[in-house]
């Protein structure tokens, strides 16, 4: 990774942290919803089931750690910045 690179990377991690500073440390269903821009309880729990973003159970309520979302969302961030080919090169 180049300098340029960390430091967009350390850039995104601050922005990420800002956002999500009133947020507590371990966040529920419906916070992490919020987090990820208001998408579904469904796809909520779809994220969780596929292992997508890391997390605990305490009897049958999801806990998730706020910085797995982080986490997640630096994955997603990072799969978007790779080029995109349509067509093999010759």
């Amino acid at each position: 990774m180049n300098m340029q690179s960390e430091l967009i990377t350390l850039a995104q991690q601050e922005a990420h942290n800002l956002v999500f500073q009133n947020y507590p440390d371990v966040v529920n269903i419906i916070e992490m919803c919020e987090m990820l821009g208001g998408i579904s309880t469904k796809t909520a729990y779809k994220l969780l089931h596929e292992n997508e973003i890391s997390h605990f159970k305490i009897g049958r309520i999801y806990k998730i750690p706020k910085i797995n979302i982080l986490l997640y969302l630096n994955l997603f961030t990072f799969n978007f910045d790779r080029p995109h080919f349509d067509a093999l090169p010759h």
